[in-house]
């Protein structure tokens, strides 16, 4: 293979991974616990927060649901690097040492 060739398919291969990224970037991802529902885009910037409308919530409430919206984010930061990898790993194998 020649070298043009070769610099062409780095080119086409680059193209294809910023496209891959900013699908991923531009996806919505959510995460939930109990009473707490996260989305996110793929960039990790949090869309939206939801807490279910439950009874008044006492200070323990108020804890418990902070401990619960971390669990939610940790979630779907968990699911957006399981996606990222998916959607991205096929690149490591055409680039070894790429990622």
């Amino acid at each position: 293979m020649n070298m043009q060739a070769l610099m062409k398919q780095a080119q086409n291969l680059q193209k294809e991974m910023l496209k891959t990224k900013e699908e991923i970037d531009n996806k919505e991802f959510i995460g939930e616990s109990s009473l707490v529902k996260i989305t996110m885009k793929g960039n990790k910037e949090v869309t939206n927060v939801e807490i279910s409308k439950d009874e008044d919530l006492t200070s323990d409430d108020i804890e418990m649901l902070e401990d619960m919206i971390q669990l939610a984010i940790n979630d779907v930061n968990k699911k957006i690097d399981e996606y990222t990898e998916q959607k991205m790993g096929k690149f490591s194998s055409a680039m070894p040492g790429l990622f």
